[in-house]
């Protein structure tokens, strides 16, 4: 298994340090040639969500970044890359790859409660959460499952081949979110086709 990890701009270095701890490779997306190579599932850091959804743009990666994904390329977006993958930005006009029935408020904890940490349970295990600066679901579709909610807003959730989550799971040393991850790309179509 090998794991894009979105290397435009953000925190994408501890993702692959967790990664490097499950023993699972991974390599640097940084430009469209990158998007060429083989993987099986792709990360989307926390970082600015404006600044990546440009150089998206400016690298002409958005596109086809898109097209991977609709296709059933297993994808997890942490904070900022949870907005990447968001149908709705509620408080902004501007959607970047937009392939996940999700409304999202960027920053939604404001200035006085920027950075935080919680305990709560993500699929039925305790976890930390660090929010940092973090945006929270305001609404999901019928098809996305909630996996936690944390003071009455939902942080993490999926649909089908997608994953988000509010918080920095890559910050913690536990590794359940992105085994979680890992998880759902072993039991992906995409990859059983391969195996075929």
């Amino acid at each position: 298994m090998k794991i894009g990890v979105l290397a435009v701009q953000g925190a994408f270095v501890e993702h692959i340090q967790m990664l490097n701890q499950l023993n699972v490779n991974s390599f640097e997306i940084r430009n469209k040639a990158d998007l060429k190579r083989q993987f099986d599932g792709l990360i989307l850091p926390g970082g600015e969500s404006t600044v990546m959804g440009k150089l998206l743009n400016d690298l002409d990666m958005m596109n086809q970044l898109r097209e991977q994904i609709q296709e059933g390329l297993p994808v997890f977006g942490t904070c900022a890359g949870m907005i990447l993958l968001a149908k709705i930005i509620d408080n902004s006009d501007i959607t970047h790859l937009a392939t996940m029935d999700i409304s999202v408020i960027r920053n939604a904890y404001g200035r006085q409660l920027g950075s935080f940490r919680a305990v709560s349970e993500f699929e039925n295990t305790k976890v930390t959460m660090p929010f940092i600066r973090a945006p929270y679901l305001k609404s999901v579709g019928k098809d996305v499952t909630i996996l936690s909610v944390v003071d009455e807003n939902i942080v993490a959730a999926k649909q089908e081949n997608q994953l988000v989550v509010s918080f920095h799971p890559e910050l913690t040393g536990e590794t359940v979110v992105h085994e979680y991850f890992l998880n759902m790309i072993e039991n992906s179509d995409k990859t059983n086709k391969k195996l075929l």
